[in-house]
């Protein structure tokens, strides 16, 4: 029997699922037996260990938890298909959760039962799914994101352009790094975007000298850090372990870094970490408001907006597919249908009336 360590006098016996660990800490044979990892921690070690997004384990780990308080703090291990299809339908029915919500927590039990627990879920019965919705993609015009972009200043302004500019995601434009821009070739790469994927897109010509100032800017930032002792930023793939100096150097430096150093609390070091997402969101929001629009456009509004004109400007889907880094060109096609004219071409009978001219209208019997 395995024992669940929770703080207070609880346990129970494990069935089901083959595979070992529960809810929190487990004990093999009683009190004195060796801790098992808990089960959230093996649901990130194989998350990790698969190197999905921080995002994706932040969404798996919230899913799970919901699922097993939903089922009365039982075992995930204890359960099963039935148990699974209980807890997705009411998502549907009473949250009315969007179907993407209601796919995304049953990828995350998909995972934790096949991937952690090692079991393979069957038939999930007659689990009552949420209606995927097709809403067209809030785009804005030319005169709007100038409207918007003028109540932006500094580098706010800068990643607004940017995200339109380039077609960059906003974490994508956060996540910069001085080596990512090429000034000779007009050229932005863009590392480990969505789906852990890297592309070039293109480099405005007119945000270059505004960038060039931006980084000039920084470095005499950076180069300060460095004399008082800090100044290296966080690698990706611990390439500090290879590569000890890193850290320090200029290229590896966020394009767009805090105002203020963050200090670690249990070594004292200081750095610089990027902007956060919240204030570049509420910034844009505030643009938005001041500029009277009544559209609900948002930091990804820019980058929908930079697919729609490009391909109003005649560029090929392809090519655009390409810059957005799109996997499937049906995702970039969604904005083919911003540019349809529909009813923007037909003209209204009552319009008819109201010049007084007569149309072709005749009634019949």
């Amino acid at each position: 029997m395995a024992r669940v360590e929770t703080g207070a006098a609880m346990s129970y016996p494990m069935s089901g699922c083959s595979g070992p660990g529960p809810v929190l800490a487990v004990r093999e044979g009683g009190p004195a037996g060796p801790f098992k990892p808990r089960l959230l921690d093996r649901v990130r070690q194989a998350i990790r260990a698969r190197h999905d997004s921080h995002r994706t384990e932040q969404a798996y780990i919230h899913w799970i938890k919901r699922f097993i308080v939903f089922h009365k703090v039982r075992h995930p291990a204890e359960m099963g298909e039935p148990e699974i299809s209980a807890y997705l339908t009411p998502l549907a029915l009473k949250e009315q959760v969007r179907a993407s919500t209601q796919n995304q927590a049953l990828a995350a039990l998909l995972f934790l039962y096949r991937h952690v627990l090692g079991c393979e879920v069957g038939d999930l019965g007659q689990v009552i799914r949420a209606r995927r919705s097709k809403r067209l993609p809030v785009v804005l015009n030319r005169d709007e994101v100038k409207a918007v972009l003028s109540h932006l200043q500094g580098d706010k302004w800068l990643m607004a352009s940017l995200m339109y500019g380039a077609g960059l995601r906003l974490m994508e434009c956060l996540r910069l790094r001085v080596e990512d821009i090429d000034f000779a070739g007009n050229e932005i790469t863009v590392r480990d975007g969505k789906g852990q994927k890297d592309r070039v897109t293109m480099l405005p010509q007119s945000l270059k000298a505004a960038l060039q100032d931006h980084l000039r800017k920084l470095k005499a930032i950076h180069e300060k850090d460095l004399r008082d002792g800090w100044g290296r930023v966080q690698m990706p793939d611990a390439l500090d372990r290879k590569y000890p100096n890193a850290p320090a150097e200029w290229c590896w430096q966020w394009v767009f870094p805090q105002e203020h150093r963050w200090i670690n609390p249990k070594t004292g070091e200081q750095g610089r970490h990027h902007v956060h997402e919240s204030i570049v969101q509420k910034a844009v929001t505030q643009a938005v408001r001041a500029a009277g629009l009544t559209k609900r456009a948002t930091c990804h509004t820019f980058r929908r907006s930079f697919a729609t004109h490009l391909l109003a400007d005649g560029y090929d889907i392809r090519t655009v597919q390409e810059l957005l880094g799109h996997k499937d060109v049906k995702t970039t096609m969604m904005y083919t249908h911003v540019l349809n004219r529909g009813g923007k071409s037909v003209r209204s009978p009552v319009d008819a009336l109201q010049s007084g001219k007569p149309g072709c209208y005749t009634e019949t019997m």
